[in-house]
């Protein structure tokens, strides 16, 4: 495997959390029609991690069996993918967007081209949404902002003790 070492991530309300200690492997962009479905998106960016050098750090995530090979897990609490797994592999892969840090790991590859969506190519060239002239909604959205920040916390949400 090769690739980006020591990466955290978890959900977007915080019940799961995890922590990669390894090489992620292998990351890309997967557009398979049970990864769109999984992820609720177009597509599913995943990398491989290797068992030993992956622990889950905080809660537990719920587990649906995908196919009879395959199992995703996903937070119990907010529904955030988290995993696609296959049993009894020495690997497991992790969803790129659950990473604390998503930017640092490029994918170098896509798998599944068949159920790419046809018109991806013409994202680039959608126009763009003017920025607000005011920030007030941005300010409010902000002040009450509920999703676990990028990075581990001992624990979560503030002001709740263990």
């Amino acid at each position: 495997m090769n690739g980006t070492r020591d990466k955290s991530g978890g959900c977007q309300c915080g019940a799961v959390r995890y922590r990669t200690t390894g090489e992620l492997g292998y990351p890309h962009v997967c557009h398979c029609r049970m990864c769109q479905k999984a992820a609720g998106n177009y597509s599913l960016p995943l990398a491989g991690v290797m068992r030993s050098d992956f622990d889950i750090t905080r809660g537990e995530p719920k587990w649906f069996h995908s196919s009879d090979l395959v199992r995703r897990g996903f937070c119990g609490e907010c529904g955030t993918p988290l995993f696609y797994d296959v049993p009894g592999a020495e690997f497991i892969n992790i969803t790129l967007g659950s990473l604390d840090e998503p930017q640092s790991v490029k994918p170098v590859a896509q798998s599944n081209m068949a159920s790419k969506m046809r018109w991806s190519h013409e994202l680039d060239a959608l126009p763009v949404e003017p920025e607000p002239e005011s920030s007030e909604r941005e300010d409010a959205i902000a002040s009450s902002n509920h999703q676990h920040p990028d990075h581990d916390t001992d624990h979560w949400p503030p002001g709740e003790s263990r």
